[in-house]
């Protein structure tokens, strides 16, 4: 978890319990009038849980202060526009997070972005979607809509069509060789990527592995106009728009992209991971 999504949730923790407070009740007797544990209204309280936006309406009506509603939820949703858990956003299925993608990316005009161990979403077959998807719904409590997100991932795909948008994408060459997939999966997949290697409005390079590194490959991540970077972790995802966290992604992508292969470079890269499959 950031440090300032952290003080973010202290700071909501903290207002909560000047209401209490102001309110004149106990955290107990808080706690009885919602029915809920003496140590929800503790964690809410001291930044260690995370409220619901229906939690903050309930403390809000409880507390005597229901026109402080607008301002809880407000600040709810300045955390989450930071740090979205897994836990949280595939509570409704797969397919959420897809579409949730599906509106960003109609907002981007320029999209760059690093990709150490997958083939970019953007850039997937079906099969191999489907393959990816299917993987982290093994260690995720999520309903597994799995198909309906492989259709709202292919349905994603049309906006690479669009000449008026930029897309590109570096990719790590261990991305090339990961078997998230079947053999044929993958070797059907670099077939694709492999379309994609010509100069147009599409641009992938390709990160080998000989390459004297100006920076580590790290995590991955997507730049959005420069305004906007998600990149995310086991646990959660994370929408960074604060200027310097945008900036340091930013000096991160050109280091990377300086030692990308490009064109027919590239293209001998796929050709070298495909002879992997056959071993």
């Amino acid at each position: 978890m950031s440090t300032d999504y952290q003080q973010a949730r202290l700071s909501l923790g903290v207002r909560l319990r000047e209401l209490r407070t102001e309110g004149g009740l106990t955290g107990r007797q808080l706690a009885d009038q919602l029915g809920w544990s003496q140590s929800k209204v503790s964690k809410l309280e001291n930044g260690k849980q995370t409220p619901t936006s229906a939690d903050l309406v309930a403390w809000a009506e409880a507390s005597g202060y229901p026109q402080a509603t607008a301002e809880l939820t407000g600040r709810l949703r300045g955390l989450e526009t930071q740090y979205r858990s897994w836990r949280r956003q595939l509570a409704g299925g797969y397919r959420a997070v897809q579409e949730a993608h599906w509106a960003q990316a109609r907002k981007t005009r320029i999209r760059r972005s690093f990709d150490p161990t997958l083939v970019p979403g953007l850039l997937q077959t079906a099969d191999y979607a489907r393959d990816v998807l299917t993987r982290y719904a093994a260690i995720h409590s999520a309903p597994r809509d799995i198909e309906a997100a492989v259709r709202a991932r292919m349905g994603r795909q049309d906006i690479l069509s669009d000449q008026s948008r930029a897309f590109h994408f570096l990719v790590w060459e261990g991305a090339l060789r990961a078997r998230p997939c079947s053999p044929a999966d993958l070797s059907a997949q670099l077939d694709r990527l492999a379309t994609r290697l010509a100069p147009g409005n599409v641009r992938v390079g390709i990160l080998p592995f000989e390459a004297d590194m100006n920076v580590p490959a790290g995590v991955g991540f997507s730049i959005h106009d420069d305004e906007l970077v998600i990149t995310e972790a086991w646990h959660a995802e994370m929408w960074l728009d604060d200027p310097e966290d945008v900036a340091l992604h930013v000096r991160a992508w050109d280091a990377l992209n300086r030692n990308a292969l490009y064109g027919a470079a590239a293209h001998r890269l796929i050709i070298r991971a495909k002879s992997f499959l056959a071993t």
